[in-house]
């Protein structure tokens, strides 16, 4: 019996052959606050389908792990105020237990392995948090990375990550970094770092074909495409420095930890930022739907 359960939309997708792309749920419920992340994942499902794809927005709603959302369920989930944030290690649990939660990185990445989807869109990656070196705090999306075997169109990690040492994990994990367009690392809200990228690819079709040549080569692991914030949305990484860092301050000296953090940097930005954070984040979410669909469908004109 699968313990997948697909939307009707995913269904028809599926029995035809058209390509589909995952979506993140976490981004929903710890992302963005209400009304914003239902309009947010509303246009994003939009965007993917005016691409020609077919949006799978995954989450686990009462024990089921749900391969697509009907308009009610995104409605329901967008304003839920108890959703777990999901990650490989409490998944099953969740399910198990007949729970509700949404999917980061690391679980929808594997969801989409299940469900045989090869691409997924998020906002930015989880990584290595700022003072791992004492704290061994590193996201479960690192790893997960370097053994699904899924794309993910992402602005790269979140800048309020160490760039740096997220990399070089990325690094010894074995994972293809790929900046789009550009030769260095986006940094989720500015569009471009400090850091070299270690691949950089200029279309869409190129990154499917990696993606293909990678399951013929049989190698573990997904790919990381690293996709810049539109220059009109960003935020200059010089302007965003001093304010992550009050931020991250902010959270030590509350006595904040684990999943807790990205949620609370995230909204502390928004007020440090007058909310300039949310729109960007809003935008490279929309931008990383987009290249991802163009990803899926050349995906899908190669193996035809």
């Amino acid at each position: 019996m699968s313990l997948l359960h697909w939307s009707d939309e995913v269904r028809t997708a599926r029995e035809n052959g058209v390509p589909i792309v995952a979506l993140e749920s976490t981004i929903i419920t710890h992302g963005m606050p209400y009304p914003q992340n239902l309009e947010t994942a509303r246009a994003v499902e939009d965007i993917v389908r005016k691409a020609g794809a077919v949006p799978a927005t995954i989450a686990v709603i009462e024990g089921a792990l749900l391969i697509g959302l009907s308009p009610d369920q995104l409605n329901w989930l967008a304003q839920v105020p108890d959703a777990r944030k999901l990650s490989r290690a409490d998944l099953a649990v969740c399910m198990a237990s007949g729970g509700t939660g949404s999917t980061t990185v690391a679980a929808t990445m594997i969801a989409a392995a299940q469900a045989g989807i090869a691409v997924f869109a998020t906002g930015g990656i989880g990584g290595v948090h700022v003072g791992a070196e004492h704290t061994f705090d590193i996201s479960a999306d690192l790893q997960e990375l370097a053994q699904t075997a899924v794309t993910v169109v992402s602005a790269g990690a979140k800048a309020i990550l160490d760039l740096p040492k997220t990399l070089e994990v990325l690094e010894t994990l074995g994972v293809p970094v790929i900046a789009y367009g550009q030769d260095d690392l986006p940094a989720f809200w500015s569009a471009r770092s400090t850091l070299p990228a270690p691949l950089r690819m200029d279309s869409a079709d190129a990154i499917a074909a990696t993606h293909l040549a990678r399951a013929a080569l049989g190698l573990p692991g997904g790919q990381l495409v690293a996709n810049p914030v539109p220059a009109a949305d960003e935020i200059p990484a010089e302007v965003l420095a001093p304010l992550i860092a009050q931020a991250t301050e902010d959270a030590a000296a509350r006595g904040i930890s684990g999943k807790a953090v990205t949620p609370f940097l995230l909204d502390r930005l928004f007020v440090l930022t007058e909310g300039r954070s949310l729109a960007a984040n809003i935008a490279l979410v929309r931008n990383n739907a987009r290249l991802a669909a163009e990803i899926a469908l050349c995906i899908a004109a190669r193996h035809s």
